[in-house]
């Protein structure tokens, strides 16, 4: 496929006539899905088009095989699952290793970005402890530039990614307690920060609390942008990673069962980004730390901030997210959860 650059005037403008055409249809569940749909618990699952959607007109939305996104079902289950929780137990040490990669990343279909990664991926790969483990992250820079890996949370300043700068083809240990519980981040501190943050060095970094939540499916949504013309504002907009993936690919989750969906921001070039979800209203705990949960439907996060949403669908069918930018979800940034019985 040939690779593309698109101004994002030009992106908006193709933009206009999509939003008005038959592109969104209702749910009719087939047998499989009406008999108990697919358990997201293990990560073997399939997730399979919505081409089983059928069209009517007027929607400003796309849905299935009628979405632009790259790839096939299943290829973002990495970053969209995320590893167990574990229960709490004194002394144990989790480990990890990132590696700095320099990544061709293919962010819509035929559009190519020349990334900065973490494993590969932008963002990166879910880091998850429990609160009082010990984590210790194996840093490999196999990138061209230096790079560094902070974590946010608590932590010696040692430990911080500021000072210890890794080069290419150098290595580093960070290795500090899991604290506290929430929802954070990491990302490369290294200057220029902005540059090294768009070019897609950031993941999520998960803490569960020694008292473990409620059971639940569990989904990480990490919002972010892509500057793929080099003009300072981004062409695209995703959630982990690639345009309009989850309204080519719904999310399938079950009525009336606690969804948990880990929300975190790193767009750059962008003061602030948000989710806005069609049809229900969810509980919001900012940072997924403390008493406080706000009843909405609409979240909004500047860079850097993130949040623990829970929910229960009260109804069946597609249930639209999306940026409430309304550019951000032409641009890409927009999906569905597909809620069967």
């Amino acid at each position: 496929m040939p690779k593309t650059r698109l101004t994002r005037r030009k992106l908006l403008a193709a933009a206009a006539p999509l939003a008005a055409a038959p592109l969104v249809g209702k749910l009719a569940l087939d047998g499989q899905a009406a008999a108990g749909g697919h358990d997201h618990s293990a990560h073997s699952h399939t997730r399979e088009p919505a081409s089983h959607l059928q069209g009517t007109m007027g929607h400003a939305a796309m849905v299935g095989d009628e979405a632009p996104a790259v790839g096939g079902p299943n290829d973002l289950d990495a970053l969209l699952y995320p590893p167990p929780a574990l229960p709490y137990k004194p002394g144990r040490v989790r480990e990890y290793t990132l590696t700095a990669l320099d990544t061709e990343l293919e962010v819509a279909p035929g559009v190519f970005f020349p990334a900065w990664t973490y494993n590969g991926t932008a963002p990166g790969p879910v880091v998850r402890a429990t609160e009082g483990d010990v984590l210790r992250v194996r840093f490999r820079n196999e990138g061209s530039h230096p790079h560094t890996i902070h974590f946010h949370g608590i932590h010696p300043s040692k430990m911080d990614g500021v000072f210890e700068v890794v080069p290419s083809g150098g290595e580093f240990t960070y290795e500090f307690e899991a604290q506290p519980a929430g929802l954070h981040l990491y990302h490369c501190h290294a200057t220029p920060l902005k540059k090294h943050i768009q070019k897609g060095l950031y993941g999520a970094f998960i803490i569960d609390p020694k008292e473990q939540r409620p059971p639940a499916q569990e989904l990480v949504m990490v919002m972010n942008g892509f500057d793929t013309d080099g003009d300072g504002e981004n062409n695209f907009y995703t959630v982990n990673g690639r345009s309009f993936y989850y309204a080519r690919y719904p999310i399938r989750v079950r009525r009336s069962q606690l969804v948990r969906i880990y929300l975190a921001n790193l767009t750059e070039f962008d003061l602030v980004n948000s989710l806005h979800l069609h049809a229900d209203f969810f509980r919001y705990q900012p940072t997924g730390t403390g008493d406080h949960w706000e009843y909405t439907d609409t979240v909004m996060q500047c860079q850097g901030q993130r949040g623990v949403i829970e929910i229960e669908f009260g109804g069946t069918g597609l249930h639209m997210f999306h940026a409430h930018q309304s550019e951000f979800a032409e641009l890409g940034w927009m999906g569905f959860f597909e809620v069967v019985d």
